[in-house]
């Protein structure tokens, strides 16, 4: 075995395919919250995640820093809502993600 983690073939590796940004248990729980939906309410994605609005806040933050996910502020009612969506780039990310967690599983 080789003393580099690069083996044979650089970026062969299915961990190459890994988002850095959805190594975080709650960041990655959120895109997976979104990916069956079209848009969920922020506090329907904060009970799902179990977290606190603040640390859901910093992490969806950083999601559509990376323009993974959209965010959009409306009125219901005279209620303030957000809702969440994952960008198409989102949805590839997520896609590419578990598919190369898929391959170190499996392979």
């Amino acid at each position: 075995m080789s003393d580099t983690d690069g083996g044979d073939a650089p970026g062969s590796h299915p961990r190459h395919d890994l988002e850095p940004l959805l190594t975080s248990p709650v960041r990655l729980s959120v895109v997976a919250a979104l990916a069956p939906q079209q848009k969920a309410e922020f506090a329907f994605v904060r009970d799902l995640v179990e977290v606190t609005d603040s640390a859901l806040s910093k992490q969806v933050a950083a999601l559509e820093e990376a323009g993974l996910v959209a965010v959009d502020k409306g009125r219901v009612g005279r209620r303030v809502r957000t809702w969440l969506s994952l960008t198409a780039q989102g949805r590839a990310v997520y896609r590419r993600h578990l598919d190369a967690l898929r391959a170190i599983a499996g392979g």
